[in-house]
């Protein structure tokens, strides 16, 4: 069978993310958790599902994706959680779905970036009430990139039972 042939089912997609108990924390070594317990995508599922959620093009030979999670007891809608690893950004991203496989939304909730003078890390920990804490904080080749604690950004987001992410810190 041809490979422009086959596709990939929803439900299939979906069976690649074990549902976890909440609250869990994702950090840049959890990745390694995830990769080393649970199985890869593959091709044609990154292909169906994962490279449309993309906002720039990305190199399939430098990319790669880890599916990481699904959160437990979302009736209205399916949401998962997986990283994405590509040249210097490594990033989990959070994804919901109708129950019919039609995206709702799409949010990068951790992660590392590096541009070449700023690394920005953030760590985020979903909570059992959908809340999302990410703590963010960024270092630079002013000083020798050591971290600054003081510059720290903590924010929630928050999963909404539409299954929509939103912006949920209490305004400044």
């Amino acid at each position: 069978m041809a490979k422009s042939n086959q596709k990939i089912s929803f439900e299939h997609f979906l069976e690649i993310f074990p549902e976890l108990e909440l609250p869990v924390t994702l950090t840049e070594e959890t990745s390694s958790d995830f990769s080393n317990n649970n199985d890869p995508f593959p091709a044609l599922m990154i292909d169906a599902f994962l490279t449309p959620l993309q906002e720039i093009e990305e190199d399939p030979s430098v990319t790669e994706y880890i599916p990481c999670f699904r959160i437990p007891d979302t009736y209205e809608f399916h949401a998962v959680i997986y990283w994405k690893a590509s040249l210097l950004t490594y990033q989990y991203a959070m994804a919901t779905f109708t129950k019919k496989g039609e995206l709702i939304d799409h949010r990068i909730i951790a992660g590392t970036y590096f541009d070449g003078k700023t690394l920005t890390q953030s760590v985020a920990t979903v909570d059992k009430d959908w809340t999302i804490y990410v703590v963010s904080g960024q270092t630079d080749e002013t000083n020798d990139l050591s971290y600054d604690a003081s510059t720290s950004k903590a924010f929630n987001l928050e999963l909404l039972p539409d299954g929509n992410i939103t912006d949920a810190s209490p305004e400044s």
